[in-house]
């Protein structure tokens, strides 16, 4: 049976994410734009993880992410390519209609195969590959949504050795899929979009070999 922090109960504590982190993978639904503002804004200019956002599209609508987030991030942003190296210190965002992958080498691969959860992007194709290509070197977050995509593949990052926080799902816009994620994998902490913003913001170059 997956095991939760503090039995489920959000943590009040602000700590930093766990040292020697190389991936930071965050999946977010309905009211993730909102919540994406607050998590992107806190990562500080020090981070040296990669960082990969799905969020869930609407099929054939143009992706203005990284300008829409421009402003507020204080690392690069961009849309991932397909067959391109990820590199520490920057921000991906998932392209529209296309599952997002991680492959063993370290580079993106994207595909159309058939939707997850009735989504393309899938949160559970990212961070079910990317679990295998980074195993204890990644932390995985689920924020708000309004289905199950992002469970399994918390589940096999916190299998792979992998971290994993999760919105509080009360304090969410939509709490299906965060209550979904803990249902099914638990999580290493439970935390508010305030608690999370403070613990990002808390990352250090230092921690990263």
């Amino acid at each position: 049976m997956p095991h939760s922090a503090q039995a489920g109960l959000p943590s009040s504590e602000v700590a930093p994410p766990p040292a020697g982190l190389r991936l930071i993978a965050i999946g977010a639904s309905a009211g993730g734009v909102e919540a994406l503002g607050i998590v992107l804004r806190a990562l500080p200019a020090t981070c040296r993880a990669a960082v990969v956002v799905v969020l869930h599209l609407a099929p054939g609508r143009s992706s203005q992410l990284p300008q829409l987030y421009a402003e507020r991030c204080q690392l690069p942003l961009r849309e991932a390519q397909d067959k391109e190296p990820l590199q520490g210190g920057t921000v991906y965002f998932a392209p529209p209609d296309y599952h997002l992958q991680v492959e063993p080498d370290g580079c993106f691969s994207l595909s159309q195969e058939e939707p997850v959860y009735f989504s393309r992007p899938s949160i559970d194709v990212l961070l079910e590959t990317a679990a295998y290509a980074y195993r204890r070197a990644m932390l995985a977050i689920i924020l708000t949504g309004a289905s199950a995509d992002g469970a399994a593949g918390l589940a096999r990052v916190r299998q792979l050795g992998g971290s994993a926080w999760v919105q509080e799902p009360a304090g969410a816009s939509c709490g299906i899929m965060p209550a979904a994620a803990l249902k099914r994998a638990g999580a290493d902490r439970v935390l508010d979009l305030p608690q999370m913003a403070a613990s990002l913001a808390l990352l250090d170059d230092g921690g990263y070999k």
